[in-house]
C-alpha cells in the first residue's frame, strides 16, 4: 500500500478559488479530478453545446445540484431541482426530449418521504430549461429498483433501464410507465477470485453511436476492497436485445491498491466536443476516502470493431483538455460565507431534514439556525462540501436562548468531530459522541470563534474570544477513518454548523482556505 505521500497525484492540480483544487491546468490539459470532493454517480446532458453534471445528493436537502460548463473542466452551479426533501437520492439520469428537460430520480424512503415504508421508488421531474423551475416530483410506480437508465429505442420509443438489469417502456411524455418491468441483461461476470465488495449489477447508462445501442454498467461494488467497482460495456442494434459483452471489459477499473484512484466505476460514455468520446464516473482518492466519491473524466477511444477502450492510463498524469476554454478559467464556487445572501442548496444543505426543515435557517445579521435535537446527530446540521486534501475552517458562533451551537467536520449521524459550546462549557466531539472524559477549559461566553484544520486527516482545533488570540484545542484527532468502510454510509466528511437543545444560534463570517499540499 503506497503512503499518504505517494498517494498524491503526480501533478498537481490547478488551483482555484480559496486555493481550492481545479482541474483545468491552463496549458491545454487537465488533472483529474473534475470535481474534487463528494460528487458521485456523476449524471451528464449535452445539450449542443452546453453540458449539465448532476450527482447523488443523498438526504442533503436542497439536493440535485446542476452543474453547467462549456468544457467540461470549468464548471458553475445552476441550482437545486430539489428543493424540498422526499427520500434519500440515489443516481439519477438526465434526458432531453421534445425540447423538455427531464430528471428520472430514484428515492431510498427516509421518514421526510411521502410513505416512509415503502421500498425504492423513482421520481420523474421536469423543466422546460435547465434552470427550472423543476415540477413537482411524480411517482412513476417502479418499485423495487434505482439507477434510472433512459433511452430513445430505434422504435422511437421511450425506455428506462434500471439496477439489475431490467427495463420499462414510459409514456411517449416520460411521465408514466407504459408496460411492465422486464429483465433484460445478466451482465457480464469477472473471474470470482476477484477482489470485489459484491456483484452488485447496477448503474445502467446508455449511449448511441454508428447503429450500436451501448449499455454501460457498474458491477463490483461501490467502496470495499479499493479494486471491487468497476465499468463494463455491452452492446446491441436494438435496446430490446440481444446484449453483446465487450470481449476487453471491464474497460475501467483499479488494478492495484497502489494506483491513485480506487473503486472506479458508475460511468456514462458521452460525445464530447470536436467528436471526441468520454467516460465520467466517479473514485474514491487513495488515503482520502473521507473526500468521498469524486468525479472523474478519462478520453475514450474507439477500436476497429467498434468497442470502446479507456485512454487515461491510471490517471495520475495530465491529459489533453477536451476544448479550449470559450470563457474564464474558473470553476466552483467559494466556499467562505458572510451570510448576506441565499446559498442554500448551492453550497450549504441539511443533513437528513425533516419536512419544513428550511424554515430553521434565516439570515438576520449572519445565519441564524433555530436549535433543534439533543446532539449533533439529530440536528440536522447544515454541512457544505470540500475537495481538498488539506484545509481550515472557521466561523464566529453566538448563542442564544441556551442553545448549544458549534462547528463540526461531519461524516454521519454516527461519525463525526468538533466542537460545541452553550454559553457555559465546551463539549469536545470525536467518533460521533462527546468525549466523556475531557472538559476542555474554554472560557464561559455566548460569543465564540472556532477553528479546525484538516491537515490531511489529521485535524488540529482552535478557539478564540475575539477572533485574534487564539488557544489551541488540547486534543488532536485522526479521521482517517471517518469513511464508509467504517461508517457504511456512501458520503464524505464535510465542515457542519449545528444548532442543538433550545433557541437559536448566529452564525458570522465562515471562512474557508485550502492549504497548500
Amino acid at each position: 500500500m503506497r503512503t499518504e505521500a505517494q498517494a498524491t497525484s503526480i501533478v498537481r492540480s490547478a488551483i482555484g478559488l480559496e486555493g481550492q483544487r481545479r482541474a483545468d491546468l491552463g496549458n491545454g490539459t487537465y488533472i483529474n479530478p473534475v470535481f474534487a470532493g463528494d460528487h458521485p454517480d456523476p449524471a451528464i446532458l449535452r445539450d449542443g453545446d452546453d453540458y449539465y453534471l448532476t450527482f447523488s445528493s443523498f438526504e442533503s436537502t436542497p439536493g440535485l445540484v446542476i452543474w453547467h460548463s462549456l468544457d467540461l473542466l470549468n464548471w458553475k452551479p445552476v441550482g437545486p431541482a430539489l428543493p424540498e426533501p422526499i427520500g434519500n437520492v440515489f443516481a439519477v439520469d438526465m434526458c432531453k426530449v421534445d425540447g423538455r428537460y427531464f430528471i428520472y430520480v430514484p428515492i431510498i424512503a427516509t421518514a421526510a418521504s411521502p410513505d416512509p415504508s415503502a421500498p425504492p421508488q423513482i421520481y420523474v421531474i421536469h423543466a422546460e430549461s435547465m434552470e427550472g423551475p423543476w415540477s413537482e416530483p411524480i411517482n412513476l410506480g417502479i418499485s423495487g429498483h434505482i439507477d434510472p437508465g433512459h433511452v430513445v429505442g430505434e422504435d422511437g420509443r421511450r425506455y428506462l433501464f434500471l439496477s439489475g438489469v431490467s427495463r420499462v417502456r414510459l409514456s411517449a411524455d416520460g411521465l408514466a410507465t407504459d408496460g411492465p418491468v422486464e429483465h433484460v441483461y445478466d451482465g457480464w461476470r469477472y473471474p470470482d477470485d476477484w477482489v470485489t465488495e459484491a456483484y452488485a449489477l447496477e448503474g445502467p447508462k446508455l449511449s448511441h453511436r454508428a447503429d450500436w445501442f451501448y449499455l454501460t454498467t457498474a458491477v463490483g461494488g461501490t467502496s470495499g476492497p479499493p479494486t471491487g467497482h468497476m465499468v463494463t460495456v455491452a452492446r446491441s442494434r436494438s435496446v430490446h436485445g440481444p446484449w453483446e459483452d465487450c470481449p476487453a471489459n471491464p474497460i475501467i477499473r483499479t488494478w492495484d491498491a497502489n494506483e491513485p484512484w480506487w473503486s472506479k466505476g458508475h460511468a456514462t460514455l458521452f460525445e464530447g466536443p470536436n467528436g471526441q468520446w468520454w467516460s465520467v464516473y466517479h473514485g474514491y482518492e487513495n488515503s482520502f476516502t473521507t473526500l468521498g466519491r469524486q468525479t472523474l473524466l478519462e478520453p475514450i477511444e474507439w477500436d476497429d470493431d467498434g468497442w470502446p477502450r479507456a485512454a487515461g492510463g491510471d490517471l495520475s498524469r495530465p491529459l489533453p483538455a477536451p476544448t479550449e476554454p470559450t470563457g474564464e478559467r474558473s470553476h466552483g464556487i467559494p466556499l467562505s460565507d458572510d451570510f448576506t445572501e441565499d446559498r442554500f442548496g448551492i453550497q450549504w444543505s441539511f443533513h437528513a431534514p425533516s419536512k419544513d426543515e428550511d424554515l430553521r435557517a434565516s439570515l438576520d445579521g449572519g445565519l441564524v439556525l433555530q436549535a433543534r435535537g439533543t446532539s449533533p446527530s439529530d440536528s440536522s446540521p447544515l454541512t457544505c462540501i470540500v475537495g481538498d486534501r488539506r484545509y481550515e475552517i472557521s466561523v464566529e458562533v453566538e448563542l442564544l436562548g441556551g442553545a448549544q451551537g458549534g462547528l463540526l467536520l461531519y461524516y454521519s449521524d454516527r461519525l463525526f468531530c468538533g466542537m460545541g459550546h452553550d454559553g457555559d462549557r465546551m463539549t469536545s466531539y470525536r467518533a460521533g459522541r462527546p468525549i466523556p472524559y475531557w472538559r476542555e477549559p474554554a472560557p464561559s461566553t455566548n460569543v465564540l470563534h472556532l477553528r479546525i484544520v484538516n491537515d490531511g486527516n489529521i485535524v488540529t482545533q482552535y478557539y478564540s474570544p475575539d477572533g485574534i488570540n487564539w488557544t489551541r484545542h488540547g486534543l488532536r484527532f485522526n479521521v482517517t477513518g471517518y469513511n464508509t468502510n467504517t461508517a457504511d454510509e456512501l458520503l464524505s466528511l464535510r465542515p457542519a454548523l449545528f444548532a442543538t437543545g433550545k433557541g437559536q444560534a448566529r452564525f458570522r463570517n465562515f471562512q474557508y482556505r485550502a492549504l497548500d499540499d
